[in-house]
């Protein structure tokens, strides 16, 4: 049987982590619960799915507060190259960049996960040494809420042009490119994380996307 391999690059959400009541919780999602999980669930024995996802991790910046590590494009090439072959690399990555710390308007977090499409696109971490194949993913909106409200203050009209910039980014790179913004929506506990019944969407819509 020819397996395929999915590797599933992302933050928090990717990670599973719950929404917060308080700074500083350690919740998660089960395996099975998180959208990784039920992506692999619905494609069934035929393909491996591969989960990484880190709290905080960003597209391209090293972060001040949260630490050098998170930064999404220097990790992203061990990350490639310790499970090749990949045949997909599913990137959902831009909520952390709209931290107020950052204060990046909505293009240039397309410019910067545009890097990580590219690095994973020249990586020969593919099958026979080719390019995976790329699908952007754009996370929804986030607003000001809960114990988030501060850190991301600002964040929510910025965060609404997200999925029309990761679209444009997507053809042009020509990958493939679903907008989560869609399908879920971002928690009113803290505005920036999942439930588990949006993560049992995402992780279905994920899917399709990829049959597709």
């Amino acid at each position: 049987m020819n397996v395929k391999t999915i590797l599933c690059y992302g933050d928090s959400n990717t990670h599973g982590t719950l929404p917060l009541a308080a700074l500083g919780e350690r919740r998660r999602l089960g395996p099975d619960a998180r959208w990784p999980g039920v992506l692999g669930a619905e494609l069934g024995p035929d393909w491996r799915v591969i989960e990484e996802g880190l709290g905080g991790r960003t597209t391209v910046h090293p972060d001040p507060v949260a630490g050098v590590h998170k930064n999404g494009l220097a990790v992203l090439p061990a990350v490639l190259e310790s499970h090749r072959p990949l045949d997909v690399v599913v990137i959902m990555l831009g909520t952390n960049d709209l931290k107020r710390r950052f204060q990046l308007p909505a293009v240039e977090i397309g410019e910067c996960v545009a890097q990580l499409v590219l690095t994973t696109l020249r990586s020969e971490c593919g099958p026979d040494g080719r390019a995976p194949e790329v699908l952007l993913v754009a996370p929804p909106p986030v607003f000001e809420a809960g114990v988030l409200a501060e850190i991301f203050a600002g964040a929510g009209e910025t965060s609404n042009r997200i999925g029309a910039v990761f679209a444009e980014v997507a053809r042009r790179l020509g990958v493939g490119f679903l907008d989560a913004g869609g399908v879920i929506a971002s928690s009113s506990v803290d505005g920036v994380h999942f439930d588990a019944a949006e993560h049992g969407k995402l992780g279905l819509a994920v899917a399709a996307a990829l049959r597709t």
